[in-house]
Parts: C-alpha cells; sequence; structure tokens
C-alpha cells in the first residue's frame, strides 16, 4: 500500500482587529481665553460707559487698563486708567465666541490672526452682535475682541516654578488657527484687498 501523501490546508492568519489611530491629544488646539477690551482715553464718563457695556454683554465685571509709560505728546503718564477689558474662560469664552463672530455675520481677514494664532478683530458697534439690544445709557460703542487658542503643555511656559520652552512645532501657526475656527465656529475667511501702489 503507498503512502498517500496527505496536502495540508496553509493556516489562515486572522488578522487582530486594531483600533483606529486616534489624533494626539497633545495636538489638540482649544480655546484658552477671550479678552474684550475698550480704549476710552482719559474720559470718565467714557469710562463708566465703556465697563457698564462690557458688563451688559457678559454679566462680569470688568477692570481697568492702566498706562504703564509716560507719552507727553498723549499726556499720558504711569498709573492712569485708560481703559477696560473683560477676561472670559472655560464655558464663559465658548459662550461669547458665536456672539462675537456675528457681527461680523462670521467672516474675518487671514489679517485677524497673527503667527502665534491668536485671533484680534474689531466690533464698529455693539448692537450688531447676535441677542445684544441698543441700552439708552451707553449709546453707541465699539470694542476689540481676542480670542487666544492653546494647547496642552503651553502652562510650561508660563508658570513661575521650573518654567520651560514650548518647541516651535508644538505652537499654534496662522494655518492651524484657520482651520480651527472654520471647525469649530463657521468662520469664513474673506479676500482682503491688496494695496495698491
Amino acid at each position: 500500500m503507498s503512502e498517500q501523501k496527505i496536502k495540508q490546508k496553509p493556516e489562515i492568519k486572522i488578522k487582530k482587529e486594531t483600533k483606529p489611530k486616534t489624533a494626539n491629544a497633545m495636538e489638540a488646539i482649544k480655546v484658552d481665553k477671550v479678552v474684550l477690551n475698550i480704549g476710552v482715553g482719559k474720559d470718565p464718563t467714557k469710562m463708566e460707559k465703556a465697563k457698564q457695556l462690557l458688563n451688559y454683554i457678559t454679566q462680569k465685571q470688568p477692570v481697568e487698563t492702566i498706562t504703564k509709560k509716560r507719552i507727553p505728546t498723549w499726556s499720558l503718564r504711569p498709573g492712569l486708567p485708560i481703559g477696560c477689558k473683560i477676561t472670559l474662560r472655560g464655558k464663559d469664552a465658548l459662550g461669547i465666541i458665536p456672539k462675537i463672530l456675528s457681527a461680523s455675520e462670521n467672516l474675518l481677514g487671514e489679517s485677524c490672526f497673527d503667527k502665534y494664532g491668536n485671533i484680534s478683530f474689531g466690533i464698529p458697534r455693539y448692537i450688531d452682535m447676535d441677542g445684544v439690544d441698543y441700552n439708552v445709557d451707553i449709546g453707541l460703542m465699539g470694542m476689540q475682541a481676542t480670542i487666544v487658542l492653546k494647547r496642552a503643555g503651553f502652562r510650561v511656559e508660563r508658570r513661575k516654578h521650573m518654567q520651560g520652552h514650548i518647541p516651535l512645532h508644538h505652537k499654534i501657526n496662522k494655518e492651524q488657527a484657520i482651520k480651527f475656527m472654520k471647525t469649530q465656529f463657521n468662520v469664513k475667511i474673506k479676500e482682503e484687498e491688496s494695496e495698491v501702489e
């Protein structure tokens, strides 16, 4: 009886289910804070109206901005209050961003973004914001809005103890900030006219 060669079936290797690769949590961009600022000069009447306006919009108490340098041509000396501002963080910051962006119909120019990923733009009239009605006691005023973005690990550059340096590849650049604002807040970038010589 001849030996019959039994052909063995090749083993089928089953690939283990692998979890999809997720983005690095350290690279996630978040909103650090929103700063609303109003410059009024040396007029105390405008200062009170500016404070009232920031309180009217945010329901929080603003602080005065004080001069640090002496500028004789503008009649400014150190310690002189020339404006007021308010800083919002967390849920308050995320809640105010759609409101301040509505003043410009969610349109921002590329010049509003700096090379570190911060966004700054002006609001000529507060009544252009959604949900903000005209206040007779305040009148018509504008303000400057700044949105500061951050990533995890940015604190090492600001802390007092064992202060560290953030590498360039971890910082937020202009393109990344624009992409973040487009996806998170539906911001559209408007074309800016180039200066004609």
